[in-house]
């Protein structure tokens, strides 16, 4: 399978609308079904200099574009956590376990790395999402807590693991 990867564009948001309201995504991020389009859309009309969103897009059969991932990396910007960023990263339930979330992932690691020098970059995910647990341990995300009762889905309370990726080679403790 072929795709690739962009920096967001202002018309992304019915793509983005149609991943975080898709069954067999929607349970595992912080969305719910029924999430408006304008919400999507304000969300990328308001990006300001600390947001770094990206989004995977391979071609369906009949040649148009269709958005199969998306991610995002937020620089936290308050002064004294100007060294950190949160990350989110979702995939099309269609194309999940064939490379798309590593490519995301790797996109926002070179980012905050290379880019923005960023010395922490963190996440939350669901306790039992083994896959994306996986996935972030690869890229050198650790366990740091558990956020017990953190959110509902499908009616129940779960638990999530607070990750975090310190790159060291980007720690100056004079800056």
């Amino acid at each position: 399978m072929e795709f690739y990867i962009r920096p967001i564009e202002i018309g992304d948001g019915k793509g983005i609308n149609v991943l975080r309201r898709m069954p067999g995504v929607f349970e595992n991020i912080l969305g719910i079904p029924s999430e408006q389009l304008k919400r999507n859309e304000d969300f990328i009309a308001n990006l300001d200099a600390n947001q770094h969103q990206f989004v995977a897009v391979a071609r369906s059969q009949d040649g148009q574009e269709v958005i199969i991932g998306h991610a995002g990396l937020t620089v936290y910007p308050n002064q004294r956590m100007r060294h950190s960023g949160g990350i989110g990263i979702m995939i099309h339930k269609d194309y999940q376990n064939q490379g798309v979330g590593s490519a995301l992932l790797g996109r926002l690691v070179d980012v905050a790395d290379n880019w923005l020098m960023l010395v922490r970059i963190e996440l939350t995910v669901f306790a039992d999402n083994a896959r994306a647990i996986h996935l972030y341990e690869r890229f050198g995300f650790e366990k740091e807590g558990v956020k017990r009762l953190a959110a509902i889905r499908n009616g129940k309370y779960e638990d999530e693991y607070l990750m975090a990726r310190i790159n060291r080679s980007n720690y100056n403790p004079q800056s």
